[in-house]
């Protein structure tokens, strides 16, 4: 089979799971509309009679709120975080840093729209498992979170070799499953063993960088070396302009500290 062919029916079996996606979302949240009014007549007592009114395009009833995702939830501009379902996450292939609008409906539902895709990298890993059975992806000497709608909905094992999806302009915690290149690549061990080197070689990296900010001094500006006596005030120099600039910026701090003191005195006589 040629390369054109192959890349033909990865774009039509792409092209298939996110319209299996978008049907499924489609279902699911017809049946919470529905199961929203059955109950709100049966309350109201009134009988179900006809179809009813669609709403006009653009209208958008509820509360509105936007927000980044941090791979599980969406941080709102309000300062809260809100949780975000899984399947919606996976399906949609939403990465840290995605921006999202939430509408709460009246009736208490949460749905959510990407509006400012994230810059995206690719990246090829490996499926492992620790010791608590997580799954995690081992990918470029890094050890990477995924959801378990992916693991789930990709059937992942351990040794697994995976194309995932990363955030180009950060630190990620979470990587997201774009697609499974082949399946048992790595025995679990070997898998295990790669996870653990990249634990490992991370936490000698962050040791290393402690100890290089051991022994340093924190910065202090100048001012404050003259104040505790550790430096010689600024020498003047041929024009005498910085000496002199030197003595007015004092004169006005001692202004400054000594007006409250007199005012405290004229009010006290």
């Amino acid at each position: 089979m040629s390369t054109g062919e192959n890349d033909e029916l990865s774009t039509s079996g792409d092209q298939a799971m996110k319209i299996q996606a978008l049907r499924d979302m489609i279902m699911n949240a017809e049946r919470t509309i529905q199961g929203a009014k059955s109950m709100l007549l049966q309350i109201e007592g009134k009988k179900k009679s006809g179809r009813p009114k669609k709403a006009e395009a653009g209208d958008e009833e509820g509360t509105v709120v936007q927000g980044t995702f941090d791979g599980q939830f969406m941080t709102g501009t309000d300062g809260k975080q809100y949780p975000v379902p899984a399947n919606y996450a996976s399906k949609s292939k939403l990465v840290e840093g995605d921006m999202l609008k939430l509408t709460i409906t009246p009736d208490g539902s949460f749905i959510y729209k990407q509006i400012g895709p994230a810059e995206r990298r690719h990246a090829i890993g490996i499926v492992t498992q620790d010791e608590r059975g997580n799954y995690q992806i081992v990918a470029d000497n890094q050890v990477y979170r995924i959801l378990l709608a992916s693991v789930t909905y990709f059937k992942l094992a351990p040794g697994d070799e995976v194309a995932i999806l990363l955030p180009r302009d950060l630190d990620a915690t979470f990587a997201v499953i774009e697609n499974v290149l082949q399946k048992g690549a790595l025995v679990p061990e070997e898998a295990l063993a790669i996870a653990k080197n990249a634990v490992t070689a991370n936490t000698a990296k962050m040791e290393s960088w402690k100890e290089s900010l051991k022994g340093e001094e924190p910065s202090r500006s100048p001012l404050a070396d003259i104040a505790i006596g550790k430096e010689e005030p600024p020498r003047k120099d041929a024009s005498g302009n910085l000496l002199d600039d030197w003595i007015r910026d004092m004169e006005d701090l001692e202004k400054e500290t000594e007006e409250p003191e007199e005012k405290k005195k004229e009010v006290a006589a």
